[in-house]
């Protein structure tokens, strides 16, 4: 498919979805609790439709409802799956899923999925689960999936460099249910908040978690369960983050509704991004307002959100003088290499702009339409298509279908806000 996005207004307020990280988290959780548990309002998209299915490969009954996931939990025995697990475009569950699979008491679990995940390293989250008692194998010896897990996690000590915050996360899920304590080492952290989230989560869910202030140091004892999960999951920052950003354009203001800003999500720092740049931003009690006041650049530190840095890139394409997005080397272990891709992008549409080791250099420049690639990340295409409606003439965004991996609404969002956009077949 391919979004053909024309110059318009954006004017209104918008629903956001649930947010995928906890989504994803809420689970798998549920997955290895005790009892059943009542998800409310989770992400209904590829990524969410992933998380769920790998769930059921581990033998949870899972009923779905208007709205609600109901999950019989395990016990903390996930079941060897009947057949390969596939995460398709999931990489949040891929990392999550290897951990619970770690307890499996017998048997294996083959894990892979789509191009994207296969290329996306999982090696060091291997090693520190084999470290502790389990035995998982990248097939093809890269430290990439396709990957076999096989239990049981003892639990013990060993120290992980976390270039993604995932390794981290499907390590404190898993080594709660582990036999015997463990004590982890991160010497390296990127995206500390998504730890945040996690360690929110298991906290709710009744398991004892302690570590040190900077999350260098995890003490977990084993030998823990999970009660059930019961709620809401919360609008989605990340996926807000192209219409917050939208609406501090020229001629645009948007109310993002259904956020939480004392929520655990790390790409809630995108409203004091704007705020930064200049854009009027206000918190209410049922979202977050934005409107244009004339943005100017700045430099950001973007360890936290990595996946901010698309949309982000686009907005500084608007401000004026530089802005300099910096930090985020992980960015290039996503979906795609971001840093490399929105480069490649925003310089076919006249940006000015320059790549770092660790991030992007932008100069405000005019824009203008043209032609370009989603590369099957979702989190591109949707950046391109809020700078789109700034340009005058159409921009044709190829590869529209990924924005279904998180967000299938978008579209629509964008036409109800006044947006001038349509999808055709390619």
């Amino acid at each position: 498919m391919k979004l053909v996005v024309g110059k318009s207004d954006l004017r209104g307020a918008v629903d956001i979805p649930g947010s995928k990280s906890h989504t994803i988290r809420a689970a798998v959780i549920a997955t290895l609790a005790t009892g059943e548990s009542r998800i409310e309002q989770p992400l209904e998209s590829a990524d969410g439709r992933s998380a769920l299915e790998a769930c059921r490969a581990l033998g949870a009954p899972i009923v779905e409802e208007s709205g609600v996931w109901r999950v019989t939990g395990l016990a903390g025995a996930p079941q060897v799956p009947d057949n390969i697990v596939d995460v398709q475009n999931s990489g949040t569950t891929m990392r999550l899923v290897m951990g619970a699979a770690s307890l499996l008491k017998d048997g294996v679990a083959v894990l892979t999925g789509d191009e994207q995940v296969r290329r996306r390293p999982c090696g060091p989250l291997a090693q520190a689960l084999t470290a502790l008692g389990a035995r998982v194998v990248s097939t093809r010896g890269n430290g990439c999936p396709p990957v076999v897990v096989e239990g049981r996690l003892r639990g013990g000590e060993t120290s992980i460099e976390a270039v993604t915050s995932q390794y981290v996360s499907s390590l404190l899920i898993s080594t709660p249910l582990a036999s015997g304590d463990t004590v982890l080492h991160v010497p390296l952290l990127n995206e500390k908040p998504y730890v945040g989230i996690t360690l929110d989560w298991v906290r709710r869910q009744g398991v004892r978690i302690e570590h040190d202030e900077d999350y260098t140091e995890f003490r977990i004892p084993g030998g823990q369960s999970y009660q059930p999960v019961r709620g809401r999951i919360p609008g989605d920052f990340s996926s807000a983050t192209f219409f917050l950003a939208g609406g501090a354009l020229s001629g645009n203001a948007v109310m993002c509704r259904g956020l939480d800003m004392t929520d655990t999500q790390g790409d809630k720092a995108v409203v004091d991004y704007l705020v930064q740049m200049g854009a009027d931003v206000s918190v209410e009690p049922d979202g977050v307002r934005v409107s244009a006041k004339g943005l100017r650049g700045c430099e950001i530190d973007m360890n936290a959100t990595p996946d901010a840095l698309p949309m982000m890139a686009v907005l500084a394409c608007f401000a004026e003088g530089e802005t300099r997005l910096v930090n985020v080397p992980q960015a290039r272990l996503k979906e795609t290499d971001r840093i490399a891709v929105m480069r490649a992008e925003l310089s076919k549409l006249g940006a000015e702009i320059r790549e770092l080791p660790d991030g992007l250099v932008i100069g405000g420049r005019p824009l203008h339409a043209g032609e370009v690639e989603g590369h099957g990340d979702h989190r591109v295409v949707m950046a391109l298509a809020i700078g789109a409606g700034q340009v005058a003439g159409e921009t044709v965004i190829h590869g529209s279908e990924a924005m279904a991996v998180t967000y299938p609404g978008f579209t629509e969002a964008l036409i109800a806000l006044g947006g001038l956009a349509r999808e055709e077949n390619e």
